[in-house]
């Protein structure tokens, strides 16, 4: 029997992984699983060696503080992967995480084939990374395709399979009636899937909440959460004892509540592709410690936080970042944009074009699991 292992560094790359994993299963079920992973490849019936809340960290600080228990989990993820010897390793996304790990599995069974899902975004962060990568990764997998030129430069193996958020809308609905309260108009609210977001982001969006509240009277909101960080927000929102503020995780629900939402308020991320997808309006918010953020500005290569926004090198999506990170800016931005429809129109008019040009032909699922099924019986 085929084994492979998949390893993620996070909840959205859990998420990643299991609709790829779930397309793979209906072209060959007789594949043994092992993972490092979160509830969604959990009700895939795949078992994870730990905890994925164990090794999510955001920023350098936080990172340079846990430096040896990252590094003992770097280590233990080797030794299991090594004893599991699958015929494919399948990691995703967090690349200061999964590619250590890629790293040190090839230099001690070269035989592992290694394909990595979400192409580190060297056309922001370091280019002398694809240089490195080519030593250990066989085949990656990009979501989208201005990337290809980068690894094309080095002769690495890429396929362009296109990002799973955008490429259909969704059509399917679950009867959600009985969780929407009547003549309330919605604004959903990404804190983030790490801790260390939630943590920081949840009181300033909990403080925008009561702003909204002290003048309108006309909206809820809430709260799209994973199943992992789901309690916590819970239990800060329960602390505030807000009528108007609900939680939800269950991935059906959350996108049928983006679909009915007037507008969102996300964190910087992935999850402004499946806003923008929604054809909802939104702005970006994101903030790390001074430390952090000086570090991030000497080594980033953009402008912008948000993909969009870097893709067309201009703001389509207003970003409230760092100091204009707090509950009276969002607030101002909120009511300004639903104050004028027009500009919600020419911003949902600029994400659409942009999806359009970046949008692949087909499924990216499809696409990554017809490359790990090659990988299997080559």
């Amino acid at each position: 029997m085929k084994k492979i292992f998949i390893l993620t560094g996070e909840p959205s790359g859990d998420k990643l992984a299991s609709t790829v994993i779930a397309k793979l299963e209906t072209k060959n079920s007789e594949i043994k699983y092992l993972s490092v992973g979160g509830s969604n490849l959990k009700k895939l019936g795949i078992r994870s060696i730990y905890d994925l809340k164990e090794i999510t960290f955001l920023g350098f600080t936080s990172v340079i503080l846990n430096i040896f228990k990252i590094r003992k989990k770097i280590n233990q993820t080797v030794e299991e992967i090594i004893k599991f010897n699958p015929d494919v390793l399948f990691s995703v996304d967090s690349p200061d995480f999964t590619l250590r790990v890629a790293e040190k599995v090839k230099k001690i069974k070269s035989n592992i084939k290694t394909v990595h899902y979400v192409a580190p975004q060297v056309w922001i962060w370091r280019k002398n990374r694809v240089k490195k990568i080519k030593k250990f990764i066989d085949h990656i997998l990009l979501l989208f395709d201005f990337e290809k030129k980068y690894f094309d430069e080095e002769n690495i193996k890429n396929t362009f399979v296109g990002h799973p958020l955008i490429e259909t809308k969704n059509n399917s609905r679950t009867i959600i009636d009985n969780l929407i309260p009547n003549d309330k108009k919605i604004i959903s609210l990404f804190p983030g899937s790490r801790k260390s977001e939630t943590l920081v982001l949840l009181p300033i969006l909990i403080s925008f909440i009561d702003l909204m509240n002290k003048k309108y009277k006309d909206y809820f909101f809430y709260f799209h959460a994973t199943e992992e960080n789901k309690n916590s927000i819970l239990d800060l929102v329960k602390q505030k004892n807000i009528e108007n503020i609900d939680v939800i995780s269950d991935e059906k629900i959350k996108s049928d509540i983006l679909s009915k939402s007037i507008f969102a308020v996300s964190k910087s991320g992935t999850v402004s592709l499946q806003i923008c997808n929604a054809n909802i309006p939104s702005i970006i918010i994101y903030k790390l410690n001074f430390i952090n953020f000086m570090i991030f500005r000497m080594l980033v290569n953009v402008k912008f936080a948000n993909i969009i926004n870097i893709i067309n090198n201009r703001e389509i999506i207003p970003e409230l970042l760092q100091s204009e990170c707090n509950a009276q800016e969002i607030y101002k931005t909120v009511i300004y944009y639903l104050k004028n429809p027009d500009l919600i129109k020419k911003q949902l008019a600029e994400c659409n074009k942009t999806l359009d040009g970046i949008r692949s032909k087909s499924s990216s699922s499809d696409e990554s699991s017809t490359v790990l099924s090659n990988y299997l019986v080559s």
